[in-house]
């Protein structure tokens, strides 16, 4: 029997952690399916977008770096995500992107590893890691450096002792499958190998012990599941045992010792403030700093329970809607073996998305043929899923998708 409206309203009573969507602005009548691509603004980090502009940029000008602490918000930030990732203090900074943090880091995982140079990864990892592992390769040269990839079933075998680094993402961007961090982490470490481990579909919803598995490095973005906003500031985690035994490549005044002696010598800082670089984009850090505040009042544990309880109603609804049939999961069946998110293939994959946007249900399109969910626990209701359902299956029975408007390429996918 198909679950009905009531079955979702009932689900929602029940739900632990219901109260939390009320410190979101999701848009009146939008169904919001893609927080893994961008979170929506919370309250909480909308207040602080204009209190820092406003007060402390407007009213306490450059003060501020001392008043309100601007100065050591990359640390802060840090401390925030590391107790979603399962590290102690003094591990994670939050700085720069995903791409540049994974500049650094591979430049300091080869720097463990002197007397080898392969950067072993995935065939469908995603892009960036591959472009700034390429990058890091044409910079070196293949002498130091050689990005080799494999396909993801075929990662432990390709675990020898010629390789030096290890950079895997923990969730595919694309159909939501996992990796067992701890497994193939101590694999990696049977062959001398150093593990680097992409979090961006990962941290904020899925249960993360990088200390207690062993982890090398990590890198993470602040604006998915962690609700940072546009651009928001990323992170790097880095294992205290490693801290002291490199020097990473991009050498800025911020990262220096004594940045305010202003020393024509550089000299790096201790510990995380070492991957500093530039100076802090104060503003979007203190959005993202503000946006985590939410994960005070909930345990990942429960953002996972719920997450699974979503996607497993979706599934449910789908399966008793024979219009959806063409829609082909991609996604491991298995919810223990995917991460917070639902991959469909179809032909029309992006007409269909298209169409649902324009039914104010959010997903997004990626290439070639494949529709995305995220299931984002802190703002999702189960009711939210329901009506998602029927408008697909509206959508896929009327083939209303098929009209010419929505075969429109934008540039965002």
């Amino acid at each position: 029997m198909k679950p009905t409206l009531i079955d979702a309203i009932a689900h929602d009573d029940a739900d632990a952690i219901a109260h939390l969507k009320e410190q979101f602005e999701i848009p009146t009548g939008k169904i919001y399916l893609d927080g893994n691509s961008l979170g929506p603004v919370s309250i909480s980090a909308k207040k602080a977008a204009l209190n820092v502009v406003e007060q402390q940029w407007g009213n306490d000008i450059i003060s501020s770096w001392n008043k309100h602490s601007w100065i050591d918000l990359p640390i802060n930030t840090g401390e925030k995500i590391a107790k979603l990732i399962g590290a102690a203090p003094g591990q994670v900074i939050c700085c720069d992107s995903i791409s540049i943090n994974l500049f650094k880091i591979l430049h300091c995982a080869l720097q463990l590893n002197p007397n080898r140079r392969i950067i072993l990864s995935q065939d469908d990892n995603f892009p960036t890691d591959l472009y700034v592992a390429e990058g890091l390769q044409q910079i070196l040269g293949v002498q130091q450096c050689e990005l080799v990839s494999a396909a993801d079933t075929d990662i432990e075998n390709q675990l020898t002792n010629q390789v030096a680094v290890l950079l895997l993402t923990h969730v595919n961007f694309r159909n939501g499958k996992t990796h067992d961090i701890e497994k193939i982490t101590q694999a990696a470490h049977a062959q001398g190998i150093i593990v680097v481990w992409d979090l961006a579909h990962s941290v904020g919803v899925l249960p993360l012990s990088l200390d207690e598995w062993n982890v090398d490095f990590a890198v993470g973005c602040g604006y998915k599941y962690l609700n940072g906003g546009p651009g928001a500031p990323a992170f790097i985690y880095a294992a205290d045992r490693h801290q002291n035994s490199f020097q990473q490549p991009l050498q800025g005044w911020m990262g220096h010792m004594a940045p305010f002696d202003f020393s024509k010598d550089y000299c790096a800082s201790q510990g995380m403030m070492q991957f500093l670089s530039g100076t802090p984009p104060v503003i979007s850090m203190s959005v993202l700093n503000a946006s985590l505040d939410v994960f005070d009042h909930v345990s990942i544990a429960e953002i996972r329970h719920k997450a699974i309880a979503l996607m497993s109603f979706f599934q449910e609804l789908k399966k008793a809607s024979p219009e959806l049939n063409e829609l082909q999961l991609i996604s491991p069946e298995k919810s223990n073996e995917r991460g917070s998110q639902l991959a469909y293939s179809h032909p029309d994959a992006y007409e269909i998305c298209q169409n649902l946007i324009d039914n104010n249900v959010i997903a997004d399109f990626r290439m070639p043929d494949v529709l995305r969910l995220g299931f984002s626990p802190l703002f999702l209701s189960f009711q939210d899923i329901h009506t998602a359902i029927t408008e697909l299956s509206s959508i896929m029975t009327s083939e209303s998708y098929c009209a010419a408007q929505f075969a429109a390429k934008k540039k965002v996918t």
